[in-house]
């Protein structure tokens, strides 16, 4: 993987200081996630997928900094492991993912249609980033959170069994808060 400093100047040039998101901009939130990753203990491979989290875009915010088709660009960057996780993040179609994974423990791409089963680190990483993503959203969009707070409780109950046990407390501790 290239450096942070790169992957951050990265990060800038395609425009995601410039963009709006809950909290500040895109860039910002993108490295709130990364840094909390790091402090719930995420090793370099899973801080970078949440740096760059979002640069094909996701099922819930439309901007891509990168096309997803383009996929080597970005694994040049940070990585195969994280921008597998990235894929996986960007591509997942939150619908018919979100409600069922933790029964299925599978994913189903936007992209192609196709449908792939995790388990073991894979699952655990994809559950803390999408937790750890969440959460910074509903944290500084106070409204997404009164308007989707039964949605968002019943999901993190399903998840927090799958994450990693920093994760699973963070997550506990802001649901026993509101």
């Amino acid at each position: 993987m290239s450096g942070d400093i790169d992957v951050r100047a990265w990060l800038r040039e395609r425009g995601a200081d410039t963009v709006k998101h809950p909290g500040g901009t895109l860039y910002q939130h993108l490295c709130r996630v990364e840094e909390q990753l790091g402090e719930l203990g995420h090793g370099p491979a899973v801080r970078a997928a949440g740096l760059t989290h979002a640069a094909y875009g996701t099922d819930g915010f439309d901007l891509a900094l990168v096309f997803w088709g383009s996929r080597d660009e970005l694994r040049e960057l940070v990585g195969e492991e994280a921008e597998e996780l990235v894929y996986r993040y960007g591509s997942c179609d939150r619908e018919r993912t979100w409600p069922r994974l933790p029964e299925s423990h599978e994913v189903a791409d936007r992209f192609t249609g196709e449908v792939t089963k995790l388990d073991g680190e894979e699952l655990t990483a994809f559950i803390d980033l999408s937790l750890v993503n969440e959460l910074d959203v509903i944290v500084r969009d106070r409204d997404l959170w009164d308007r989707n707070r039964a949605y968002f409780t019943k999901l993190f109950d399903g998840w927090i069994p799958m994450a990693s046990e920093p994760v699973a407390v963070e997550a506990t501790k802001f649901l026993a808060a509101r």
